[in-house]
C-alpha cells in the first residue's frame, strides 16, 4: 500500500456488486444441518448464558460434548450448567470473565492453555454494541476490546496448546456488520481518539479487525490440523445492544427483532463448523451461516492485518515475538 493513499482509492475497484447480492441472498437462507454426535468432546464458548451463546451451548451438549461456557455472571453461569445436566446428562463446567478487562482475557487465556484435555472446538461469541463511546478499565475503547482484542488475546495465548493438539476448530462469531468500516480501519486510531466516534463504523472496525486477525492465525496454523473461520450467525435476536438507552432498546424490541429469527439457527450453523466432515480441514474463510462468502475488501487487506497484528500485541501487553 502507497503511504497516505486515501482509502477510497485504494478499497473501491475491489468492491464487487456480485459480493453484495450473494450477501443479501444469503441472509435470507437456511443453514446447513450436521447430525453428527460429539460425544465427550470438549467445546469452550465464551457468552454461554443467553443468545446465541446459549443455544450453542445447548446444541452441542444435545450430542454429548462437555461444555465450558465463560460468562460474566456466576448464577446465570451455575443456572445454564444445572440446565444441560438436567437436560443432555453432560458435566458442563463455567469460567468467569468480563472481556472488556485485559486481565480477565489474559487470565482466560492462560488457564485454558493449563487445561489437559484437547480442546475441539472455541467458539468466540461475546460481543457488545455501543451507539455512544465508552472506555474500559484500561482505557481502551470497549467495542474494540470486547469484539475483537479479547478474543486476539485468548487465540494469541492458546496458539502453542492448539497447535500441539494437531486438531481444533476455532469460531469467531463475527458480523456482515464489518461491511460498515466501508474503507476500511485506521491502525493509528483504534482507540478512536482522533475521530468522530459512531457506534455502527466502530461495531464494523472491531469485527474487520477480528477477520484481519484470522488471517495471521491461520498462516500460523496452516498444515497443523488446526482450523480457524469467522461466522455471520444471521439476523437474529439477541441481547446485543442492551447496553444502550431506552429508545434504543424500544426501537429494537419493536422494530428489529420483529423482523429478526431465532437463535437457534446461529446454533446449528456454529455446530456445522465445529464438527461437519463437509468443512474438515478448511480454514481462514468467512461464512454467512454456513454459506461461504467473500468479506468485504478491508477484512482481506494483508498489510493492514499485519500493522493490526502489531498494535495488537502492544495494545494487549503481549510478547511481541513473532508467529
Amino acid at each position: 500500500m502507497e503511504r497516505g493513499r486515501s482509502p477510497i482509492r485504494k478499497y473501491w475497484k475491489q468492491y464487487k456488486w456480485s459480493n453484495i447480492r450473494a450477501m443479501m441472498k444469503n441472509n435470507k437462507s437456511d443453514p446447513k444441518i450436521c447430525s453428527d454426535d460429539f460425544e465427550d468432546r470438549l467445546v469452550v464458548v465464551t457468552g454461554g448464558t443467553s443468545g446465541i451463546g446459549y443455544y450453542t451451548c445447548r446444541k452441542y451438549a444435545s450430542h454429548g460434548a462437555r461444555i465450558l461456557s465463560i460468562n460474566r455472571n456466576k448464577e446465570k453461569s451455575e443456572c445454564l450448567c444445572e440446565e444441560l445436566r438436567r437436560d443432555f446428562g453432560v458435566e458442563p463446567s463455567y469460567m468467569i470473565a468480563d472481556f472488556s478487562s485485559l486481565e480477565d482475557s489474559k487470565r482466560v487465556g492462560e488457564e485454558l492453555s493449563k487445561i489437559g484435555d484437547p480442546i475441539d472446538v472455541l467458539i468466540h461469541n461475546a460481543g457488545v454494541f455501543l451507539k455512544q463511546k465508552e472506555l474500559t478499565v484500561d482505557g481502551l475503547e470497549t467495542t474494540f476490546a470486547v469484539n475483537y482484542l479479547s478474543s486476539f488475546v485468548i487465540n494469541y495465548i492458546l496458539r502453542d496448546k492448539l497447535k500441539a493438539q494437531e486438531k481444533s476448530r476455532v469460531l469467531l462469531v463475527n458480523s456482515e456488520g464489518h461491511r460498515f468500516a466501508v474503507w476500511g480501519i485506521k491502525t493509528d486510531d483504534l482507540n478512536w481518539q482522533k475521530r468522530h466516534y459512531n457506534g455502527l463504523k466502530a461495531y464494523g472496525s472491531a469485527k474487520t479487525a477480528q477477520l484481519l486477525s484470522m488471517i495471521i492465525f491461520n498462516e500460523y496454523f496452516k498444515g497443523s490440523g488446526v482450523t480457524i473461520n469467522a461466522m455471520h450467525p444471521g439476523a437474529v435476536r439477541t441481547g446485543t445492544g442492551k447496553e444502550n438507552g431506552a429508545f434504543y432498546k424500544w426501537y429494537k424490541k419493536n422494530f428489529v427483532d420483529r423482523f429478526s429469527r431465532s437463535p437457534e439457527i446461529s446454533a446449528e450453523s456454529l455446530y456445522y463448523l465445529g464438527v461437519s466432515r463437509d468443512v474438515e480441514g478448511i480454514s481462514g474463510r468467512f461464512f454467512n451461516l454456513t454459506t461461504e462468502e467473500i468479506p468485504a475488501p478491508p477484512a482481506l487487506d494483508t498489510e493492514t492485518a499485519e500493522e493490526l497484528w502489531q498494535e495488537s500485541l502492544r495494545m494487549g501487553g503481549l510478547n511481541h515475538g513473532d508467529l
